[in-house]
């Protein structure tokens, strides 16, 4: 025999040996024939008698039967084992592979089956629970088997596998049906693969990766088909009749976008599967075969002519009577569409849960690599518990929507994010757009709210909101309200160094914005209560710009970028471009009296087994000193009051700062109290400088130049009284009495000279002015007659208001009588008044 001729016949000799140990695999569940005839039931519903057919006691098999089917079956296995070896054949000639390789090969277990799960989709939940957005790969729910409806399950054994109990990972009988069916039209008209081949042919489309293994997933080939047997015989080993209907039932494809018999439950019938009647059942595993020649919504005739076959082939089985098969094939359609949301863009918060996919595709705590953490998100089944506060999310929505509407005439866009204090918790993320097409007016793909990492945004300069973060710097160093600083008309940045010890100083000198004034003296109070640029300038200079962007590092923020603080004179005027999310984070740590937090978003996660998965941990850090907190509060909550945003007050106390960015390019409010702090932008997505708001109109109304106390103060204001209402206000704490040292460090007044006025004149004269008193121990005085003021402390001349001024009786001529005596006037003196030194929330606060 030639060299070629001996070659093929081991080939040919491999090619049986596998159809030998095919032969095993597949019919090796001979077994199931005088079984209970029980269809996917667990052992606990077999013991109830609720099968879906179960074969009664005067109908079972006598021995002469069984060793009759037992001959049939044997011949159909001889038959299927040919069948096999006709698959094989060409494969085992053109790879070689040697007689007793080839068996062990098809016996073994393969190493690359996966049956480890298939997409499901997954929720997004609010902190209360309600669903705010679901998204999937493939819209699928996994179900046991006790969920589907038992008239569902008959109706997808009648029409793809109805010996599914009988036989092992082949069907002969079937085989051989669909093969001379071919044969016989001379093309594939038939398929021949049963619910274990079908599904394992499921999965390994389910789980291809990229076009290639797609590809190889469908091809009609020997290969594949071997591959799909040898799996399925594997499959029949490792799990039970019934786990390998449930995972095929949960697999196929029924339409419609629906993966698995639940999910296709409730898009084509708004129930879920259990519910099934006949009819809705008999459609649903008509539709398995060819989804989009039988859509039920597209092709409804086509459906329901599949429906009644579906219900014929039933009828045939015995499964269902005549009058049942009759009266569910005179039903029309009945259709309920669902469909199921998917993504964020139809979600009720979707940058926020668009900030929650990026979470999970970005932080290594998902996952070591990219694609682990994204084969986490596309597996899906996650259910994800997040901080979202769904009555903070519509407040901030309908604010921004309001003062910025999506489709404004001027194109200006706005985004807020709001952040818990003491949690890092965040609360609502708004932008005043559709997530969507930017190419489409009103929409945007682009998350104003929050950094590059979690929305695309390259972020926005934050203007004198910055401020905030040299104020703290010198009150950190220990300066007093009180302390005094010229501020000039125009800074020349001279005399500054970064962190690195490297002069970054300019001879480009810098003014005041419109928002502020320069020209004269200002104390912390007053130079943030009026957001003066160069006495900022100079205060930075005092304090060192490093101390000050390490304070603002301290606080969490960083470029939007994902790069560290630029470190120029100019910082505390705000040039580095932020997000709104960092700039409440670090707000809200002044809210918590000095403790920072990096937001988080999500609380828990569980996969589709309901075992929780690792999530970021909450990551809080004092970061300074609680009474230097207290001292910014203290500050800021005039800026609301007497300052650039007065009149935004909240009813409750509040604290915050404006933010005016150069040539009105975008405008900022950032502001908080001790149960929420949020930050607004306001600007052009075009860019700030080429479309400036210095004379803005929008939607019939006109703002000109555009402050941080224009647009983003309001839409604050009206984000956080919606927030609040219906929860307890607190109170910030007073700040330490060293911080007035040299005065309140509010504007000073002049302080009227009320010696030798009656008591209740110099009283009536000093609360005029604006000032406090109370009366002291009478002073013997030569100058003044007794009665009248004699002395008074402080002296006339400038003052700060809200300083006691104590005023002291004379007693005439002779000797001093003690403070605590009472004044020798006749008319009896008016109570003393007296003011705390350290003033409490305001009202109007």
């Amino acid at each position: 025999m030639s060299g070629a001729g001996s070659g093929n016949a081991g080939r040919a000799k491999a090619a049986w040996k596998i159809a030998q140990a095919a032969l095993l695999g597949l019919v090796g569940r001979v077994g199931h024939v005088y079984a209970e005839r029980v269809l996917a039931k667990s052992r606990d519903e077999r013991a109830t008698e609720r099968g879906i057919w179960r074969a009664e006691k005067s109908t079972r098999p006598t021995g002469a039967e069984r060793a009759k089917a037992i001959r049939g079956l044997g011949g159909l296995g001889v038959l299927a084992g040919v069948l096999v070896a006709l698959i094989v054949l060409p494969t085992a000639c053109m790879t070689g592979v040697g007689a007793r390789d080839a068996a062990h090969w098809f016996q073994s277990e393969p190493d690359d089956l996966d049956t480890s799960g298939v997409p499901q989709r997954s929720r997004i939940l609010a902190a209360d629970g309600k669903v705010i957005a679901t998204f999937f790969y493939e819209n699928r729910v996994n179900v046991r088997l006790d969920q589907v409806a038992p008239i569902a399950r008959k109706a997808v054994l009648a029409i793809e596998d109805a010996r599914f109990y009988e036989h092992g990972a082949l069907d002969s009988q079937g085989t051989l049906r669909a093969l001379a069916s071919n044969l016989g039209s001379g093309e594939v008209t038939q398929g021949g693969s049963g619910i274990t081949q079908q599904y394992v042919k499921n999965l390994l489309l389910t789980q291809a990766r990229s076009e290639e293994e797609q590809r190889r997933a469908r091809e009609v080939t020997a290969a594949r088909k071997l591959r799909e047997l040898r799996y399925a015989v594997a499959v029949e080993r490792r799990f039970s009749k019934d786990e390998i209907l449930t995972r095929y039932l949960n697999i196929a494809y029924f339409g419609g976008g629906a993966y698995g018999i639940e999910a296709a439950s409730r898009h084509f019938f708004s129930k879920p599967a259990s519910r099934l009647t006949l009819p809705e059942a008999a459609l649903l595993a008509g539709v398995i075969r060819y989804p989009y020649a039988y859509d039920p919504v597209r092709r409804p005739g086509a459906a329901r002519d599949r429906r009644d076959v579906v219900i014929d082939r039933m009828l045939e089985l015995g499964w269902i009577g005549k009058r049942e098969a009759a009266a569910a094939k005179a039903r029309p359609l009945k259709l309920r569409v669902h469909k199921t949301p998917n993504g964020c863009v139809t979600s009720s918060a979707p940058f926020f849960c668009d900030y929650v996919q990026r979470e999970i595709l970005t932080n290594p705590v998902f996952g070591a690599t990219a694609e682990e953490r994204e084969k986490l998100l596309k597996r899906g089944g996650l259910t994800i518990r997040t901080t979202l506060d769904r009555q903070t999310q519509r407040a901030a929505q309908r604010a921004v929507d309001r003062h910025v509407p999506p489709k404004n005439s001027a194109r200006k866009a706005a985004a807020e994010a709001l952040v818990e204090p003491g949690t890092g918790e965040i609360k609502g993320m708004v932008v005043d757009r559709d997530l969507g097409p930017d190419s489409e007016r009103g929409k945007t793909w682009i998350n104003f709210a929050a950094d590059a990492s979690h929305g695309s945004s390259i972020g926005m300069q934050a203007g004198s909101t910055f401020k905030a973060f040299t104020l703290a710097a010198a009150l950190e160093e220990g300066m007093p309200f009180g302390t005094r600083l010229m501020a000039p008309r125009t800074f020349i940045p001279r005399g500054f160094k970064d962190c690195e010890g490297r002069p970054v100083s300019s001879n480009e000198p810098l003014r005041n914005s419109a928002d502020g004034e320069g020209g004269k003296q200002f104390s912390l109070v007053t130079g943030t209560h009026h957001s003066v640029n160069t006495f900022f300038l100079a205060l930075e200079r005092e304090v060192g710009l490093c101390d000050t962007v390490e304070m603002a590092e301290k606080l969490g923020l960083r470029q939007a970028s994902g790069k560290p603080l630029q470190q120029l004179p100019s910082f505390t005027l705000g040039f580095n471009e932020v997000s709104p999310l960092r700039m409440a984070a670090a707000y809200a740590a002044f809210g918590a009296r000095g403790k920072y937090c990096e937001p988080i978003a999500i609380k828990w996660i569980t996969d589709s087994s309901g075992r929780r998965l690792n999530v970021p941990g909450r990551k809080c850090k004092q970061v300074m000193d609680k009474g230097v907190a207290d001292a910014v509060n203290h500050v800021l909550r005039g800026v609301l009051t007497k300052g650039t945003a007065r009149g935004m007050g909240i009813g409750r106390p509040a604290a915050g700062k404006t933010g005016t960015v150069d040539n009105y390019s975008a405008a900022w409010f950032a502001g908080y109290t001790p149960e929420l702090a949020a930050a607004v932008w306001v600007g052009d997505p075009r860019g700030g400088y080429r479309y400036p708001m210095t004379s803005l109109c929008m939607d019939g109304r006109c703002y000109g130049a555009v402050f941080g106390a224009t647009i983003p103060a309001p839409i604050w204001r009206d984000s956080m009284i919606g927030a609040l209402r219906g929860r307890d206000a607190s109170s910030f704490r007073p700040p330490p009495s060293r911080f007035f040292s040299r005065g309140s460090g509010e504007e000073r007044g002049r302080l009227p000279d009320v010696r030798g006025l009656s008591i209740g004149d110099a009283l009536d004269r000093l609360r005029s002015a604006g000032f406090q008193a109370r009366v002291g121990g009478g002073v013997p005085s030569d100058e003044y007659p007794a009665g009248t003021v004699a002395e008074m402390s402080p002296g006339p001349g400038a003052a700060d208001p809200g300083v006691i001024v104590t005023v002291r009786p004379s007693t005439g001529g002779g000797a001093d009588v003690e403070d605590d005596e009472p004044p020798s006037d006749p008319a009896p003196p008016r109570p003393p008044i007296t003011i705390p030194p350290f003033p409490g929330p305001s009202p109007q606060e």
